[in-house]
């Protein structure tokens, strides 16, 4: 390590459910709790992720516990992440090594898991406003559902909940399970807590949740975190006072955090291009362009335009279209922007991400 210091460090993964949010999916579903399975497109994402972070120096040697939901979907996902951090060394992982929290399952959407977020009856029955709301407000949940429903569990699981109960649910699992693993364990794991690396692999809200605790975000930014699937995010951490030690970067919209998105060399290259060359503002802009040339936009309508762009580009890389989600989930509500600001903040959200140029030791205070 640089200057002799040791850290302890952490990754997060996402996984990408059959019915979760996705770009390419013009009408995903509220999946929950729902135990549906990993999509091929997320296998391949998990394995990517994988390879990346072993290109990084990151082996599955070094990892000392991974932690995943107990959905299978997100255990899949740290299969096979760590099968692709081993490599050829295969006899360096063991499904023995991971440990699978309830804590870390996705949010809860109550009532509504399994359907359709754009479902016409749903839509009539509670409002747009109402079903949004739910989406990206902390504290409102859907209506609960209850014993009779064919996805009912009993207790500790809950029949609904809030960005909010899901937060401290996640909050809680962090430090009565990973926190331990990181630097309190003594047996069984092959490191010391000085040089310790924890894994974790779970769904969209739950690390949403887990790092606006660490990065000790304002409640009502919490819902404009956003989580890029498939990308590797890095926290590292001082052993002996357990502080998070890697400096903390601002966006454009002053939210700020220690996280580091890892990305390959091909990933860095490819943001900075489409940015840098226009092209991801013009297929973004050129799709809602009235010929006026002033033309502003709204976070849902950057969405939609940039799930036409991956309509007509099927090969757009997916740091991309991380960096793209990530500036509309941080507009103010009702917010518009103009071609120039939204370059601006796309450039500026590339800040955060560590490309095979950077030296890890020295993205640290």
């Amino acid at each position: 390590m640089a200057s002799g210091y040791m850290q302890t460090e952490s990754m997060f993964v996402d996984s990408v459910a059959t019915w979760s949010i996705n770009m390419e999916k013009p009408n995903p579903r509220f999946t929950g709790w729902t135990d549906v399975p990993l999509t091929v497109k997320g296998r391949v994402e998990a394995v990517g992720a994988g390879q990346l972070l072993r290109s990084r120096g990151f082996d599955a040697a070094r990892v000392d516990v991974a932690f995943t939901s107990k959905l299978q979907r997100a255990h899949e996902t740290c299969e096979l992440v760590l099968a692709s951090m081993a490599g050829p060394d295969q006899h360096t992982w063991s499904s023995e090594r991971i440990r699978r929290l309830q804590g870390l399952n996705e949010r809860h959407y109550g009532l509504v898991q399994g359907l359709y977020k754009n479902d016409v009856n749903l839509l009539k029955e509670y409002g747009a406003e109402t079903v949004l709301s739910w989406r990206r407000s902390l504290r409102e949940r859907p209506p609960p559902l209850d014993e009779s429903h064919k996805q009912y569990l009993p207790p500790p699981a809950p029949t609904t909940e809030s960005l909010f109960d899901c937060q401290n649910r996640v909050c809680q699992a962090y430090e009565e399970h990973i926190v331990p693993a990181l630097f309190e364990e003594s047996e069984g794991l092959q490191h010391p807590p000085n040089e310790r690396t924890v894994l974790v692999v779970a769904h969209s809200n739950t690390l949403r949740s887990l790092m606006a605790y660490l990065d000790k975000v304002d409640d009502d930014l919490v819902p404009k975190l956003h989580v890029p699937n498939s990308v590797p995010i890095l926290y590292f951490f001082d052993p002996s006072t357990r502080a998070i030690v890697s400096q903390r970067l601002s966006s454009s919209e002053g939210m700020s955090s220690h996280a580091r998105w890892l990305v390959s060399a091909q990933n860095y290259r490819e943001v900075r291009k489409v940015i840098e060359g226009h092209q991801l503002t013009r297929a973004i802009f050129n799709f809602f362009d009235d010929g006026e040339g002033d033309l502003e936009l709204t976070a849902a309508e950057i969405d939609r335009g940039l799930r036409e762009f991956i309509r007509f580009d099927e090969d757009i890389d997916c740091v991309t279209i991380a960096v793209a989600k990530k500036v509309a989930r941080e507009m103010r509500p009702n917010e518009s922007i103009s071609r120039e600001e939204y370059e601006n903040r796309a450039l500026a959200a590339t800040v955060g991400l560590s490309s095979p140029d950077d030296d890890i030791e020295g993205i640290m205070d």
